[in-house]
């Protein structure tokens, strides 16, 4: 069994790894979509498959089925840190929840103040998110001189954030619900929580009913992904035990989803035909509402809530962590992608609302990307310019 150490090691590479897989995908899925291969590629991205009761499209299971997988992983990062990670103990805990509570409402609020009363209202939720892989993998091209301190509370910050999407989507994305098949779900969860405290260690006990909670919540209304979130936190976490399933399957993941499942999540997702009249159609308050959310949204409700937080005295920064720190992660935090593109396929049913989320997505995404990579170079590269001493 690895160190904890070890593990956020091994969960920090292979996400640095998977965020700059991610960026290939996308350059990919985007020149296929807009080639002469443009047909059949959508076609076998939208084709139906699977029995009569699960009939869906490729797409459909990768965003259903593949992403609760990921959530699972996400899930029991979260159960990691909060036994013995970052999130353990409380004053270490309170700057990223925070940092993540200020960079979910800004946004939201952002997109809500330019749409309200609009049919794009309900697109609120899209600039909320901070996708992991991707910050992450910005983050490593930045050297080897940031501060591990940076990359473990972006880190915190982005899991916390994950987790407000798949509570936001549970509670504002559920259109339709069926109610047997939720308490079927909970009946499920509560099992494997009494299984927990009777502590069984048998995995693949946990897996079986996993797959069960998630057919019900699929076929519940309530989307399926949150099925990965609430396995995660009913597999038993025992620091002292050289037989932790929960590490065990934590580290066994790690690989599958960052060189399968989100490859395959960007090569579905980001299948984006170019419209006709170009980037005029990124000017819609939808459009706006997402990349002003992202791009200065995301910082500044980051830096807001971390300032008035350390203003109080109720939290404080971290050995190696300083102001200029904290506005890079904040602009890396804009880096909506995966869980953006997720939340903007719930948002809308009308295809072409999609596309011009999906857009303003990359290149809200892109440009927030550019500048946190810029502003970490500026004070952590070879030559230390003023910048580094005057966030000192």
């Amino acid at each position: 069994m690895k160190s904890l150490k070890e593990l956020f090691a091994d969960f920090f590479h292979s996400e640095k790894t998977a965020g700059l897989l991610l960026v290939c995908c996308t350059v990919v899925s985007l020149f296929l979509a807009n080639t002469g291969a443009a047909e059949g590629y959508l076609h076998l991205v939208h084709v139906d498959v699977g029995p009569r009761a699960l009939h869906r499209s490729v797409e459909g299971w990768i965003n259903d089925g593949l992403m609760a997988v990921f959530f699972l992983m996400v899930g029991l990062e979260v159960e990691r840190e909060l036994y013995v990670g970052e999130l353990s103990d409380r004053r270490k805990a309170v700057l990223p929840l925070a940092a993540a509570l200020g960079g979910m409402l800004v946004p939201a609020l952002v997109h809500f103040a330019l749409n309200r009363g609009t049919p794009t209202q309900s697109g609120f939720a899209i600039p909320m998110a901070t996708d992991i892989a991707f910050a992450l993998g910005i983050l490593s091209l930045a050297g080897k001189r940031v501060p591990v301190s940076i990359k473990v509370f972006l880190a915190a910050l982005a899991i916390i954030d994950d987790i407000g999407a798949v509570l936001v989507i549970a509670f504002f994305y559920t259109k339709k619900l069926g109610v047997g098949y939720l308490l079927g779900a909970l009946g499920i969860f509560g099992g494997l929580l009494l299984l927990n405290r009777l502590r069984v260690r048998f995995l693949w006990i946990y897996l079986l009913a996993g797959v069960g909670m998630w057919y019900c919540l699929l076929q519940s209304g309530v989307h399926a992904t949150l099925a990965g979130v609430l396995l995660a936190f009913a597999i038993p976490f025992h620091e002292r035990d050289e037989r932790n399933i929960s590490l065990r399957l934590q580290h066994w993941l790690h690989r599958p989803v960052a060189f399968g499942i989100l490859p395959l999540f960007a090569l579905a997702n980001t299948a984006i035909v170019l419209p006709a009249e170009g980037f005029t159609a990124l000017g819609n308050r939808n459009a706006l509402g997402i990349m002003l959310g992202l791009f200065l949204g995301k910082v500044t409700g980051i830096l807001l809530f971390t300032g008035l937080l350390l203003r109080l005295g109720l939290g404080r920064l971290q050995e190696g962590l300083n102001w200029g720190g904290l506005v890079a992660a904040g602009f890396l935090g804009g880096i909506g992608f995966t869980m953006s593109m997720f939340l903007a396929n719930l948002s809308f049913d009308d295809p072409a609302l999609v596309t011009a989320s999906k857009l303003s997505i990359l290149l809200a995404s892109t440009l927030s990307a550019l500048l946190g990579l810029l502003l970490l170079r500026l004070q952590w590269g070879r030559r230390q310019r003023i910048y580094g001493k005057i966030f000192k």
